[in-house]
């Protein structure tokens, strides 16, 4: 598989990411940050600018029913083990339609779950059906490859503390969605705010390392990781998104190979 986008900064591939983990060389990645299918497409109804609307996504967001849900993650969690080095670690974001099976597939694998980071969302869609309370949070997982204390996993703990006044930093984070200026190129349905990534990339890795994302939608890792002068390489299967994912890297790093 050929990359759409390259630079001495990393790449972009378009295809499908289980076929491209299976080729790249094991070991090789410090970091993974990722936002998988949440199989959220059901046909069922959300609230965007105060009116009902669809809360379907596209096909690649259909479950296909539990068991081949968890089967797949599994898979794309085994592939990620793999390319991860023994000091590496993942971070999984999800809402409650996918976390318990990611949450138990990391287990399943060997992963070392270190934490749930809650991410609460300042003004939450309301919830129409009025059967249940508003969502208002999604939550990420954090895990190391190895539960070995040879194989030290990096936590920025110090730069952490300093960035919450000299306190340490709890698993409760706030953040507001994707800004204007971040969709300036277009949007993602389940776009992240680069600064929510940000934060996940100082705590868990240094300048120079690599980061990677098979599922990269938008870009937004990419572009969180370039900023932080980390390597990049990402996976999108969607033509949309890679073009939207090329022109946001692009913005960010100028030193594109042709």
């Amino acid at each position: 598989m050929n990359p759409v986008w390259q630079t001495r900064s990393g790449c972009l591939y378009q295809g499908d990411s289980l076929a491209l983990m299976a080729q790249m060389a094991p070991e090789t990645i410090d970091c993974i940050w990722t936002d998988p299918p949440y199989n959220l497409s059901n046909d069922g109804t959300t609230c965007i600018a105060g009116a009902r609307a669809k809360v379907n996504k596209g096909a690649w967001d259909k479950s296909r029913g539990i068991l081949a849900d968890h089967e797949f993650n599994l898979r794309w969690l085994e592939l990620c083990q793999r390319l991860l080095k023994p000091t590496g670690t993942i971070w999984v974001s999800g809402t409650l339609h996918v976390y318990p099976s990611v949450g138990f597939a990391l287990q399943s694998l060997g992963f070392r779950i270190l934490n749930d980071i809650i991410w609460e969302k300042p003004a939450p869609p309301p919830n129409l059906g009025c059967r249940c309370f508003t969502h208002a949070t999604e939550v990420i997982l954090w895990a190391a490859k190895s539960h070995s204390s040879k194989n030290r996993y990096t936590f920025n703990y110090g730069q952490m503390k300093q960035e919450n006044n000299n306190r340490q930093m709890k698993n409760l984070w706030r953040f507001s969605p994707p800004s204007k200026e971040e969709k300036i190129f277009g949007k993602h349905p389940t776009q992240k705010p680069v600064s929510l990534i940000a934060r996940c990339l100082r705590a868990s890795t240094n300048p120079g390392d690599w980061v990677f994302d098979p599922f990269c939608g938008s870009g937004s890792t990419g572009v969180a990781a370039l900023q932080l002068d980390r390597y990049f390489i990402g996976c999108e299967q969607d033509p949309e998104y890679v073009k939207l994912s090329i022109q946001r890297l692009i913005s960010i790093d100028t030193d594109r190979v042709s």
